[in-house]
């Protein structure tokens, strides 16, 4: 505690300058300016061109540049960067420790690491900061640049979302990219802010102030890049334009990684031409155009209504975005922490394809007493951003008792209200010790209820299949599914759940 009478050492975020407000353009940029007019032609070139990163006034209005120690300042959370056991030495970290007293060592130890990519997080104690979001950045090698950008992307993304998911007001970041893991400053600043900002875009509504804490070395890179994602007026967007890089990520701010967008017929020798609108029509041609193929529900009933002029396919579309998109706003609203705390829904590494593993653990869903419509607003809360991109599920159905079968027409209503998304980007479903009526009840759901679903799921009696799919190492799986496994099968699992 401060003596009294005496100034604070933390600083409010609430009175530092935020990015919106004028400060003067700098010389460099005046500068750039005054040789873009001269240049009438390139001028009307990009006059006509739109920015990916337009003018946001009330997104500048969020984001502060604070040349200062990111341990200091009084934010609903700051981020720690370290390595993957949480114990690295870093000014950061070490400023860190030093401000919030040894209760946070205590509290690390429990966390038992933290993977490159996630974060993970704890309480502040003695900062004035409530929480600490602890990530750990990438070990950067020009070799694997692809990686280390998708793990630094991840880095930020994932702060922001347990942001969101705890209501935080206000983040602190630290620049997670450490001199010890050799990334380059500059390609660091670039990932940092358009991740932040598309999820400010697409996310943030509720979220009213993120700073960036840099040092002296730092502060320059920053204020160079920020005006191309940060633009603060409409000549700053213009002149930003040209300087932007090559990849700017994809609508989440995600690297974009050239080699995963090749797509591959699934019928050797069906040569076609990515179109890009027409990229869904060419993938149906594959198996038909008809109804089933999109995995529609009673076809008679839409061709009648087509037929009367009552409702066309377009129309049919855009009824069903607009039902996700309330159930979506819905989900962002409502208090879903009693469903969250069941952890029964949690996302984990990636598979052998470097696809998302998203694990459902069965036995922790009390349906008949839990309310099952917030179950449903949780998953598509916790799943929209996860289904932008191809992503797997993992089921465990161990030990689930009679309380914790979900119902046929729950997931019927689950899968008819969720995005197209979330449909098209499911590339396998991994059922974990089925029992004789679960496979039965699985095939009639996906024989009668759903289409474009039974190829995908995949039904494994023991974790050593599942290994086969996903390293050991990149699933996070309940003790009592490890346990259950040793028991039935062989010991062998023993050795592979030490490593987990």
């Amino acid at each position: 505690m401060d003596p009294l009478g005496a100034r604070s050492q933390f600083v409010e975020v609430q009175n530092l300058p935020t990015w919106d407000q004028p400060q003067g353009v700098q010389d460099e940029v005046d500068g750039e300016n005054l040789l873009m007019e001269e240049d009438d032609q390139l001028t009307n070139q990009l006059n006509s061109l739109e920015s990916p990163f337009p003018f946001r006034q009330d997104i500048n209005s969020k984001i502060v540049l604070f040349n200062g120690d990111v341990a200091l300042l009084n934010c609903t959370a700051i981020v720690s960067t370290s390595n993957e056991t949480l114990t690295d030495k870093n000014p950061v970290s070490d400023s860190i420790h030093r401000y919030s007293g040894p209760e946070l060592r205590d509290e690390l130890l429990k966390l038992k690491g933290c993977r490159t990519g996630e974060a993970k997080m704890t309480e502040g104690f003695n900062l004035a900061a409530r929480f600490i979001i602890h990530t750990v950045g990438p070990k950067y090698k020009a070799k694997y640049r692809t990686a280390a950008e998708s793990s630094l992307y991840s880095c930020y993304r994932n702060v922001m979302q347990l942001a969101k998911e705890h209501a935080m007001a206000s983040v602190g970041f630290c620049v997670v990219s450490t001199v010890k893991r050799a990334y380059p400053l500059e390609d660091a600043t670039h990932i940092a802010l358009r991740t932040v900002r598309r999820f400010l875009e697409n996310h943030g509504e509720n979220i009213e102030v993120v700073v960036f804490a840099v040092s002296d070395v730092e502060e320059p890179v920053y204020r160079k890049l920020m005006p191309l994602y940060y633009p603060r007026s409409k000549k700053e967007e213009r002149i930003g334009l040209p300087l932007l890089p090559a990849d700017i990520g994809n609508a989440e701010g995600e690297p974009v990684v050239p080699e995963r967008q090749i797509r591959i017929a699934e019928k050797p020798g069906n040569l076609e031409d990515d179109s890009g609108d027409d990229s869904l029509e060419s993938d149906l041609g594959l198996v038909g155009s008809h109804a089933f193929a999109r995995m529609e529900g009673d076809v008679d009933k839409q061709r009648k209504l087509i037929l009367q002029g009552q409702m066309s396919e377009a129309a049919q579309q855009k009824q069903h975005q607009r039902n996700y998109n309330r159930w979506l706003c819905r989900a962002r609203t409502e208090d879903l922490s009693d469903i969250a705390a069941l952890k029964a829904l949690y996302q984990t590494g990636v598979d052998l394809c470097g696809r998302t593993v998203m694990v459902v653990v069965g036995r922790n869903i009390p349906v008949t007493l839990i309310d099952m419509e917030k179950a449903l607003l949780y998953f598509i809360h916790v799943m929209d951003h996860i289904t932008v991109k191809e992503y797997v599920m993992v089921y465990f159905h161990t030990l689930t008792g009679e309380h914790n079968h979900l119902d046929t027409d729950f997931l019927k209503k689950l899968y008819d209200i969720v995005d197209a998304k979330f449909k098209k980007n499911l590339r396998a479903f991994y059922f974990v010790h089925p029992t004789f009526r679960s496979k039965v009840s699985t095939w009639f759901f996906v024989t009668f209820s759903v289409s474009g679903l039974k190829e995908k799921v995949h039904h494994i009696e023991n974790l050593q299949q599942l290994f086969t799919c996903i390293l050991p190492e990149q699933i996070d799986i309940p003790p009592f599914v490890l346990e259950y496994d040793t028991r039935v099968n062989s010991p062998y699992y023993t050795a592979q759940s030490s490593g987990l």
